[in-house]
């Protein structure tokens, strides 16, 4: 039976699609994986028994990741799977920045017990929202996989002109891609000609504040700034000189602060990007499946610390190996289980940054003393047999 923690409230479609070898509430004792959301977990004693972490959706800033890989703990999240609901979010953000529509509610509501004069009133006041279209105008998509390629696409077909840049565009993404959009040789290019400009990149130590002042002085005076990745993208002083000096005209995200909330010009939303059933279903689902073709079955899909590896099954037993990705380990494993006698049937070695990880099927079964003899190796993390 594996045991599953439930860290926040997941989606009843996921979770049934666990099958009965599973159990799973919240704070189950001796977890074999966790399920989560939003909860915090850099502050968290893991559990010796954890052996993944699946994050319902595709941000894992709340995980502690280097403690999980010093753990050989396997951390996924679920990319693509709220997409859709966060494309549509972008592209509303474009618009409510574009027509004044959130202002133009606001003061149609203090209208009321006018009465008859309504109409009137509506008429006489509604030159004080005028707005900009957004056909025509020029999206720069900053960060092209699952999100930004919709995005992308969905301006595309609202008649906008759309360039892209992505140092990293896998191959899945590129053909997902209209023809129509446009490569950007660099972000510089990309920001200088943009009348929009989104955000659809990780927060890392190399992107963390790299919307500032430079980037700014780059930009066209009058920019709308859309960031529905992660807040810490765009340094906060350097926006708010930006649009004081004229340079942002709007300034959309997803994950605002108090500086944020309290400065002119922006649109807060309170982090609804990924609030859709359909999203959340998604996630849980992905998450789930995720978590169980692991831990039954060793293959790793989507996560962002470990290597992407996958084996379809063969012989009579699975073993499966982390290890530190240096030399010769591949040879000390396979070592100890040609003088243990044990076929190789088929395998798989993968690596990510200092981490490795194999899959091996055998003819026969591997006893405990085997298991034993690899752990020992120095540099192995983590042994399994399925």
């Amino acid at each position: 039976m594996y045991r599953i923690d439930l860290l926040n409230k997941i989606s009843e479609k996921g979770l049934r699609h666990f099958t009965d070898k599973y159990e799973y509430r919240a704070d189950i004792p001796k977890p074999d994986g966790i399920l989560v959301r939003s909860k915090e977990m850099k502050d968290m004693t893991l559990q010796s028994s954890v052996k993944a972490i699946a994050r319902a959706g595709a941000g894992v800033n709340n995980i502690p990741i280097d403690k999980c890989s010093d753990k050989g703990i396997v951390v996924f999240n679920t990319p693509g799977a709220n997409a859709n609901g966060v494309k549509e979010l972008v592209v509303l953000g474009m618009l409510l920045a574009s027509r004044k529509v959130t202002e133009g509610i606001i003061w149609a509501k203090g209208l009321v017990g006018e009465g008859d004069k309504v109409p009137d009133l509506i008429e006489k006041g509604k030159s004080k929202f005028g707005g900009t279209e957004i056909l025509g105008k020029t999206l720069g998509v900053v960060g092209l996989g699952a999100i930004g390629t919709l995005v992308a696409n969905a301006a595309e077909s609202l008649g906008m002109e759309v360039m892209g840049y992505d140092p990293f565009l896998s191959i899945e993404a590129a053909w997902k891609l209209s023809r129509n959009i446009k490569k950007a040789s660099s972000l510089e290019k990309l920001l200088a000609e943009s009348d929009f400009i989104t955000l659809h990149v990780p927060q890392n130590k190399d992107t963390k504040g790299f919307i500032n002042t430079d980037k700014f002085a780059i930009m066209k005076k009058g920019v709308v700034i859309l960031n529905f990745a992660r807040g810490g993208l765009v340094d906060t002083p350097s926006l708010k000189k930006a649009i004081a000096d004229g340079i942002v005209n709007c300034y959309v995200t997803d994950f605002p602060d108090e500086e944020v909330i309290k400065t002119d010009k922006v649109i807060a939303i309170p982090h609804l990007g990924a609030s859709t059933e359909e999203s959340e279903e998604n996630c849980a689902i992905m998450a789930a499946m995720q978590l169980m073709d692991f831990l039954e079955n060793g293959n790793i899909k989507n996560s962002v610390n470990f290597p992407e590896c996958f084996l379809e099954r063969s012989g009579k037993q699975r073993l499966t190996v982390t290890n530190q990705n240096t030399p010769g380990m591949i040879e000390k494993i396979t070592h100890l289980l040609a003088d243990s006698k044990i076929n190789i049937v088929d395998m798989i070695n993968k690596s990510k940054g200092n981490i490795a990880y194999n899959i091996i099927d055998s003819e026969s079964d591997i006893n405990t003393d085997l298991i034993k003899k690899i752990q020992s190796i120095d540099g192995i993390r983590t042994v399994r047999v399925l």
